[in-house]
């Protein structure tokens, strides 16, 4: 049965020509009373095996159902827009946004006008980008299992408590970032001395790190070969400079090598806060560095780079680095070696075993907000 076509719609087809949208217009049963030839050329089938059709006819029973529910809204409405797709000739399925508008026409009648804008390109893009992000969660994803991994070799290179003889040896690390430029070890040598080293490398995150393991380990070697304080910082620097030679960079550190037997200590500094000696009670000792910073001059380090320092049964040694020093308050004050000298005076009163957390305590009462660099502490009790 022909399908009956009121003569204002041939005057509405001429404007539906002109759009750039593919257009339907359906009578109050769904069924199709003209398409534009946009439309027929999204859908692939000429209009004559369109109009008449039910708007459903060319969609899965699924598909009508979406359709079925999103009419009922438009009816509702008086309007509707919603993503959907639109069949094709081929069996594919063109993504489109659908917008429908119920209205009366010239002879009273209601019809519905869908148009069918095509979203290719965006669905295109929105695949595109869906894939690109899948690619940063997945590359995202090992560069964590990476840091994760580079953060068990940086705690291989802080400091670690331990108790050697007569001495008990506390260690703090904490890298501002997964990881960091702090380096530092306790080491026993031979039967009669312990070794300490604290290092810092300039910067932080990846780049520090791998050039702190690289000092660390030559560091590590010279300690074991009981090379003097001295030669081992002119080597380190020389070291730098000749295999690393990077513009911009140093490290510092504190060296420390204490003879139980004899309760002396050895120390030499390069460029590094000054270590302190304390006895309970009495204003801490500054063990000042002699030599500059190292890596970045030849001449970085002093000919009379050691300082030989007497120890007493009781005394506590500190070394650390400037993540300790250099934080600041809310007045945008700086806690300074002379702060940090009195939070060791007043918690070396305290047991040993208390006294770390003492010196910690307060550096985070002090401090304005979180950590901006990294820390490394460590404390020795001579006995």
């Amino acid at each position: 049965m022909g399908i009956h076509r009121p003569e204002w719609l041939e005057q509405v087809e001429g404007v539906l020509e002109t759009l750039n949208e593919g257009v339907i217009v359906s009578d109050a049963d769904a069924r199709i009373l003209s398409v534009n030839s946009r439309f027929e050329g999204m859908i692939g089938i000429p209009r004559a095996e369109i109009v008449g059709k039910e708007a459903y006819h060319f969609y899965t029973p699924e598909e009508a159902d979406v359709i079925a529910k999103q009419k009922e809204r438009g009816m509702r409405q008086g309007h509707n827009r919603f993503e959907f797709v639109l069949p094709k000739k081929d069996g594919s399925r063109l993504p489109v946004i659908i917008s429908s508008r119920t209205m009366d026409s010239p002879d009273g009648r209601k019809i519905g006008v869908v148009t069918f804008t095509e979203i290719s390109e965006q669905k295109r893009a929105e695949e595109q980008l869906r894939n690109a992000n899948k690619q940063l969660e997945e590359r995202q994803k090992e560069m964590e299992e990476e840091l994760a991994l580079a953060a068990r070799v940086q705690e291989s290179l802080a400091p670690k408590s331990l108790i050697w003889g007569g001495m008990r040896v506390e260690a703090h690390f904490q890298a501002v970032r997964t990881i960091g430029g702090d380096f530092g070890l306790a080491m026993p040598s031979g039967e009669g001395h312990l070794n300490l080293l604290i290092g810092d490398v300039s910067g932080h995150g990846i780049g520090s790190a791998l050039v702190a393991n690289r000092i660390y380990t030559e560091m590590m070697t010279q300690l074991r070969a009981a090379m003097p304080l001295g030669d081992m910082l002119q080597h380190m620097n020389r070291f730098v400079i000749e295999n690393m030679g990077i513009s911009g960079f140093f490290f510092t550190a504190a060296l420390a090598r204490i003879d139980m037997g004899s309760r002396r200590m050895l120390f030499a500094g390069g460029g590094h806060p000054p270590a302190m000696v304390v006895t309970p009670s009495q204003e801490p000792r500054l063990l000042e560095s002699r030599s500059m910073v190292l890596g970045a001059l030849p001449e970085a380090v002093s000919s009379e780079a050691t300082l030989d320092v007497s120890l007493r049964q009781g005394d506590r040694i500190v070394l650390y680095s400037d993540g300790i020093t250099e934080v600041f308050n809310s007045r945008d004050e700086m806690l300074g070696v002379p702060g940090l000298r009195n939070f060791v005076r007043e918690a070396a009163l305290l047991p040993f075993t208390e006294m770390m957390e003492g010196i910690l305590d307060r550096v985070d009462a002090w401090r304005q907000g979180p950590p901006s660099d990294d820390a490394s502490l460590v404390l020795v009790e001579v006995n």
